[in-house]
C-alpha cells in the first residue's frame, strides 16, 4: 500500500469519527508532519505516514524532536495496521 493511500484510508477513518484531517504545508519548514488531526472536543495530533518500509528522512527526524521538545502531540504511523491501531487509540471506537 502507498503512502498516499494510505493518507487517504485514515482521513476516512478520522473523519468517519467526527474528526478533521488536514494536509499540513508549512513553506519554508521542510520535513514537517504530513497531517494533523483534530478529534471532535478539539485533541490535536500531528501525523506523518510512512509505509511499512518507509523510513524518517534527518528534517522530518528534528522536526519531530523540536515539535516533541514543546510538548506537541506527534505520531509516526506506519503502514495501515498502524493507522487502524492510532484511530482504536485516539478515538476510542
Amino acid at each position: 500500500m502507498t503512502e498516499s493511500q494510505i493518507e487517504q484510508k485514515l482521513g476516512e477513518m478520522v473523519k468517519k469519527r467526527g474528526g478533521l484531517y488536514y494536509k499540513f504545508n508549512s513553506p519554508g519548514n521542510p520535513g514537517v508532519p504530513d497531517r494533523i488531526v483534530i478529534t471532535p472536543d478539539g485533541r490535536t495530533i500531528y501525523v506523518e505516514l510512512k509505509t511499512t518500509a518507509g523510513s524518517l528522512r534527518h528534517i522530518q527526524r528534528w522536526q519531530i524532536a523540536e515539535m516533541k521538545k514543546r510538548n506537541a502531540d506527534v505520531r509516526v504511523i506506519k503502514g495501515l495496521d498502524a493507522a487502524k491501531k492510532f484511530i482504536g487509540e485516539v478515538f476510542g471506537k
